[in-house]
């Protein structure tokens, strides 16, 4: 048996400001992708996998019935007999392992689910996200529900706020180009859990919320709408600005040994880093306009590049 693959996930802009209400924008990213499976001989991985996927169960069968129902019995039965998530997703890098797994059992096992074929309405993607995010809070404590969204439409999401999402289109790539958006290896896991503990507790003082307001939110939504628009030149010039309010507001999410590396980008213009996922490991997000300077100064580190302006 082997199911349908879902693909793993980039939120560009949102990571954060999306729990309070700022634009965000979450693209496939299929260089990396999962699937349910079952195996004769199962290897370490698939039996910590199907392990994992025992307690989804009993998670799973708890859940509000008004919200969604599953299969129970064959999902049961399934993972009884060793079924688990294979997947080349690297788990703890912010792009979306949990949430491509949350498709993939959705997509297999619930009752009455909306389809990609149908019509996507606003109502049918906040049904849909609703029911990822009371999926997905298993993994990580409190899920906005937009990973596995992405991962079972494969398309790219535009938030506006947190009532009001569409899918959308992205400016088509330009291979030739020398602006691109890049991941940078920390070489880390990074744990969502805490993460979002901290800034919930940040969260709590005033001048947090203000700076929030004032900066974090009013340059990640510009950053969404230059992206959307392919203004190339204020793009970078909002992601400068958010690179330099993470930098300054966010020091517990990025790791120590990225600290020098991420002001050395701001300071000499040749990338600007920013947060991909919750941070604290994983990958770290980079824009550049010019590729071939970013990678030689970033020679040390792995990049892969997602996207070409």
């Amino acid at each position: 048996m082997k199911g349908p693959l879902f693909y793993s996930k980039i939120l560009l802009f949102g990571e954060y400001g999306i729990i309070k209400d700022s634009k965000g924008l979450s693209i496939p990213y299929n260089f990396y992708n999962g699937a349910l499976k079952m195996d004769e001989n199962p290897s370490e991985e698939a039996i910590e996998s199907n392990r994992s996927l025992k307690s989804f169960v009993s998670y799973l069968s708890n859940i509000d019935a008004e919200l969604v129902t599953f299969d129970i019995d064959t999902l049961q039965k399934h993972v009884d007999k060793g079924m688990y998530f294979d997947s080349s997703i690297p788990q703890g890098y912010g792009v979306g392992s949990s949430g491509a797994l949350v498709a993939a059992i959705y997509d297999k096992y619930a009752q009455d689910k909306i389809t990609v074929l149908e019509n996507l309405t606003r109502e049918k993607l906040l049904k849909l996200k609703s029911v990822f995010s009371e999926m997905e809070s298993f993994f990580h404590g409190k899920s906005s529900g937009l990973d596995p969204l992405n991962s079972y439409l494969s398309i790219p999401i535009l938030i506006n706020s947190k009532d009001n999402i569409e899918a959308t289109g992205i400016p088509s790539q330009k291979s030739e180009g020398k602006g691109a958006v890049f991941l940078l290896d920390s070489g880390i896991i990074g744990e969502t859990a805490p993460m979002v503990h901290i800034f919930m507790e940040n969260m709590k003082q005033e001048g947090f919320r203000k700076m929030l307001k004032d900066q974090f939110i009013k340059h990640t939504d510009a950053c969404v709408d230059d992206f959307l628009k392919g203004d190339i030149k204020s793009l970078f010039s909002n992601t400068k600005q958010l690179s330099k309010v993470v930098l300054n507001h966010f020091k517990p999410m990025i790791p120590k040994q990225f600290h020098e590396l991420w002001k050395k980008g701001i300071e000499t213009n040749e990338y600007y880093l920013k947060l991909c996922g919750s941070g604290g490991g994983g990958y770290i997000l980079g824009f550049t306009e010019n590729i071939d300077v970013a990678q030689k100064t970033l020679k040390d580190y792995k990049l892969e590049v997602v996207y070409n302006f």
